[in-house]
């Protein structure tokens, strides 16, 4: 006999969520609508953009919501009006529980972590600048408690030592879509099984987190040992970025992101931000235990670079970083 394929909503913004939405469009899925956010105005003239979502969704003609408010009664009337069976949620905002449980089948959550680890909004960021070996996805039922649901699928991705974010969100967007139609493929047959965060969490393991990345996340703190730099600036790159001043032999200071390092553990000479260099293609900077080579940087309002490339351009003496 075959299985009916449920209804499904998707709800999603950034480009992370367009492979689950095709995959989800190419395996046959009746996709009743689409949910993602408002366009906004971008660039030097502000004109309104598109988010990749909701391109991929009018390329495809599917039906697109975008609300303001999620709690808005036009919204949850249009919502309703989709008779949605199943929602899938990849990227996107916080849901009302009022949402959440509109769905007959429930709603389900891609999470770029393999959860109870790293919950919330930047865990892609976190797993780097943590130094972690491996991390993974997991798709899961939403509940009331943010990334708390139980867990349906999970698949894990070994990482290095030089792994960048823009690498691994490449890497999760792809493998998490793959499990997402697993996910769905179960819950369709009724196949699934769900399992507490609870059976997961034994006593005494520690739980880390990857809220919001803010300003002070990306400030690097040159007292720190290489090692926990090199992380930061991998875990931040190229976007948020991880970032320090400057400072010439004219006096001038400014701003620059530090998007690539490299690791010299044992090279120990000078104090934590001097910096050296040797043209065309190296900068070391000091650390509190060891030293950094700049590969990649990018200042304010430039292109990123490389090395070799910024010190070509750049005439004057940079003495330190703060």
């Amino acid at each position: 006999m075959k299985t009916q394929l449920p209804r499904i909503v998707f709800m999603g913004t950034p480009e992370f969520a367009v492979p689950s939405l095709d995959a989800l469009f190419r395996a046959g899925y009746p996709i009743a609508g689409v949910v993602t956010a408002p366009d906004k105005p971008a660039g030097r003239g502000l004109q309104l953009t598109l988010s990749p979502v909701k391109r991929y969704a009018e390329d495809k003609g599917l039906i697109v919501l975008q609300p303001d408010s999620l709690r808005e009664d036009y919204f949850m009337e249009d919502l309703q009006a989709l008779n949605g069976e199943l929602f899938v949620v990849v990227a996107f905002r916080m849901l009302p529980e009022a949402v959440w449980r509109m769905p007959r089948l429930g709603t389900v959550n891609l999470h770029a972590s393999l959860l109870p680890q790293y919950r919330g909004a930047a865990p892609i960021n976190w797993v780097l600048i943590n130094g972690e070996t491996e991390t993974g996805v997991t798709t899961f039922f939403i509940e009331k408690d943010i990334d708390t649901g139980n867990i349906l699928k999970q698949a894990s991705l070994p990482l290095t030592n030089n792994t960048l974010a823009s690498e691994l969100h490449d890497q999760l967007m792809v493998l998490g879509a793959n499990i997402l139609i697993d996910t769905v493929k179960e819950i369709s047959e009724g196949t699934t099984r769900a399992i507490p965060q609870n059976e997961i969490i034994k006593p005494g393991m520690l739980l880390k987190q990857a809220p919001k990345i803010g300003r002070d996340d990306g400030h690097i703190e040159w007292q720190d040992p290489a090692l926990k730099i090199h992380n930061q600036v991998r875990g931040l790159s190229p976007v948020p970025g991880a970032w320090t001043q400057f400072l010439t032999d004219t006096g001038y200071s400014f701003g620059m992101k530090i998007l690539e390092t490299e690791i010299d553990p044992a090279a120990q000479w000078g104090y934590p931000g001097e910096v050296l260099f040797e043209k065309p293609n190296k900068l070391w900077i000091q650390t509190g235990s060891g030293s950094l080579r700049v590969k990649k940087l990018q200042q304010a309002g430039k292109k990123a670079m490389v090395i070799a490339e910024f010190l070509r351009g750049f005439r004057e003496q940079i003495l330190s970083a703060g």
